[in-house]
């Protein structure tokens, strides 16, 4: 009985420090670890998300750059701190759905070893090509791909662009591509321009200015329906690729464990800031699609995007490695 006692009064108290720490959070700087480089398309992100905290929580807030091993080594050390609010993910798709579904032992698992805040937004991908190529749609370069097997080189600067294209050539008919990697996405886009590789699926953000100067040309977005920014731009279910369901998002992690206090608190901040209308606009520029969630929301997503990815690299023919 005293046992029992004892064990009631220790939960009490923890309950009631941690809802004395919520209460008093942050009192310190709080870090947003990034699994990219700076200037990236993540970095802009959450450093535009980070000043709009910083104003609303009274704190510094950090951006920290850990890039390498498609956002591996920032979620692992996410993974590894205190939940206690001052370390947090803004992790994209890369580390929380490719990685454990492209790798036999991966290193931590994206709903068990993390508390999901909330969902930032998506961004907007298209797949450019070289504008040198005698081919101007979806249906033309299948034509084209289908009568030069291997012919045909595409790069890939992230897990989004292994995957996207991927699934693309699945769904077009299993076509013979050469797929170059390169450790980023702008390092894919000058090959791009220069034609050494021939397309990519990449983001406005890096490959857009080559496109208005007329040296890539794009051929489809990945989200399902078109961009106000390039509306004369189809998806690829109007071009005749059924089925492709690859898309390119960002949210906010903490570590596992995180007090319910502490993320209800987290929750309420990061979507104050995110419907505040100048950061909508800053990140509208960017064309990244701002949208809020609540916590069980993004654990519902991140489940499911775990669960597509595995079968769409499975489909596609893509092992584990």
């Amino acid at each position: 009985m005293r046992n029992a006692v004892t064990k009631l009064l220790a939960s009490l108290m923890l309950a009631v420090l941690a809802q004395t720490a919520a209460a008093q959070y942050p009192t310190k700087a709080i870090r947003l670890v990034v699994p990219f480089p700076a200037g990236s398309a993540t970095d802009t992100v959450a450093r535009i998300l980070g000043n709009g905290l910083s104003a609303s929580l009274g704190q510094q807030v950090i951006v920290e750059n850990k890039a390498g091993a498609d956002g591996a080594l920032a979620a692992t050390e996410v993974v590894k701190a205190a939940p206690d609010g001052y370390t947090l993910l803004v992790a994209t798709n890369s580390p929380m759905a490719g990685v454990p579904a492209l790798r036999k032992q991966p290193p931590y698992d994206p709903v068990r070893d993390f508390t999901p805040i909330s969902m930032l937004g998506r961004y907007t991908f298209f797949l450019y090509a070289n504008a040198q190529l005698p081919f101007n749609t979806i249906p033309e370069l299948i034509t084209y791909a289908k009568a030069n097997p291997g012919k045909l080189a595409y790069a890939s600067g992230n897990t989004t662009g292994i995957v996207a294209t991927a699934q693309f050539l699945s769904l077009a008919g299993n076509l013979n591509m050469l797929h170059v990697p390169y450790k980023g996405e702008p390092a894919g886009v000058i090959d791009l321009v220069s034609n050494r590789v021939q397309l990519m699926i990449s983001t406005p953000f890096t490959a857009g200015v080559h496109a208005a100067d007329g040296k890539l040309k794009m051929l489809a977005i990945t989200l399902p329906r078109r961009s106000p920014l390039a509306p004369d731009v189809p998806t690829f279910a109007e071009v005749g690729v059924q089925g492709f369901s690859v898309e390119s998002w960002a949210a906010l992690y903490a570590p596992a464990n995180m007090p319910a206090d502490l993320l209800g608190r987290l929750n309420t901040a990061v979507n104050a800031v995110l419907n505040r209308p100048d950061i909508k606009e800053q990140l509208d520029q960017k064309q990244f699609l701002v949208q809020g969630s609540t916590s069980a929301e993004l654990g519902a997503f991140t489940k499911e995007q775990a669960a597509t990815y595995v079968k769409i690299l499975r489909d596609a023919g893509v092992q584990p490695e």
